[in-house]
């Protein structure tokens, strides 16, 4: 018995040990760097540093370089900001496309996001593929997502901000695309952000479930254009109660007068959730599409209230 006393003493001691070896191997400050000078020399190898569903924060600082991944971060990861050395130097790419064998739209992300409460700061995700069809750069699932001073770069679809009750906030960033390149149903708001359309076609395509009361929400945003291009939509609904408004926005004359499509459905006419308020710019001017709608000053003041507008769910002030 005395003998069994002590087996089980040593093994309860050693078990401990291991479980503080276990613990002490994660950092709160992770460095990636190609040149093995970091702890790790990929994004997705300093994904397993990270504890699961730690309740404190960790910072993985990415070096600059061109990381050539396809990253997932997984629902079990949270509380983490992933920052770059530089926005126009650290950068994350891949290059798939919908008509890769038969990949389709959703499988075509550079950076995939699942977990919730992740920050991106001062780096660019990029699909580089060619326009060849549908080709995701980053593709949210969670909630509580923040993006300080990103860039993100392709062609069509190149911004996929999914997940329902989800709730994601872009400041200073730049976004580009050709057809389509902000959709989902997710809840966004867009601070300070340059939108730079590549082709004539849309900007938006929302899909907001019908009982949510806010889509996509523009402020003090910038939208540019290549040379050459002469008519862009502010939005088309990818499902009926799409919702997408523009407050004090500077609009260049690549925006086309009536601003909205109905995506070949007079039906969605009825149901589309568009408006502006404090449009500025030669895209600005025109004749507006009669179901679309000219906000308050009250309505505008209350979408920028983000206290308010993050909390159907649960308290998140992204600022």
């Amino acid at each position: 018995m005395l003998l069994r006393k002590l087996c089980l003493s040593l093994t309860l001691i050693i078990a401990g040990v291991a479980l503080s070896a276990s613990a002490a191997e994660y950092k709160r400050e992770i460095y990636v760097n190609q040149d093995g000078s970091g702890d790790y020399p990929t994004i997705t190898q300093a994904l397993e540093g990270i504890r699961a569903y730690m309740d404190y924060k960790v910072t993985v600082h990415i070096a600059n370089g061109v990381y050539h991944e396809k990253v997932i971060i997984p629902s079990w990861l949270t509380n983490v900001e992933f920052v770059g050395e530089s926005v126009d130097s650290t950068i994350i790419t891949n290059a798939h496309h919908a008509n890769i064998n038969n990949m389709g739209t959703f499988r075509t992300y550079t950076v995939r996001i699942d977990g919730s409460d992740i920050t991106f700061r001062n780096l660019t995700i990029e699909n580089n593929a060619p326009k060849l069809g549908q080709a995701v750069a980053l593709h949210t699932e969670g909630d509580c997502l923040k993006f300080i001073n990103c860039r993100l770069l392709g062609n069509q679809d190149t911004l996929f901000i999914a997940g329902r009750n989800t709730r994601l906030f872009f400041e200073d960033c730049y976004i580009e695309g050709t057809t389509d390149f902000i959709f989902g149903p997710a809840t966004a708001y867009f601070a300070n952000c340059q939108i730079h359309s590549k082709s004539n076609s849309y900007i938006t395509a929302a899909s907001t479930p019908k009982d949510v009361e806010v889509g996509y929400v523009f402020d003090n945003c910038r939208l540019t254009a290549d040379p050459g291009v002469t008519k862009v939509y502010l939005g088309r609904p990818w499902r009926p109660y799409a919702s997408t408004v523009f407050i004090d926005c500077e609009m260049g004359s690549h925006i086309t007068p009536a601003g909205w499509d109905n995506w070949r459905d007079p039906a969605n006419e009825q149901t589309a959730r568009y408006g502006e308020y404090g449009s500025k710019g030669p895209g600005a001017n025109g004749q507006r599409v009669k179901w679309a709608k000219t906000l308050s000053a009250d309505q505008a003041a209350a979408l920028r209230d983000l206290h308010k507008l993050f909390s159907y769910t649960s308290t998140w002030s992204p600022r």
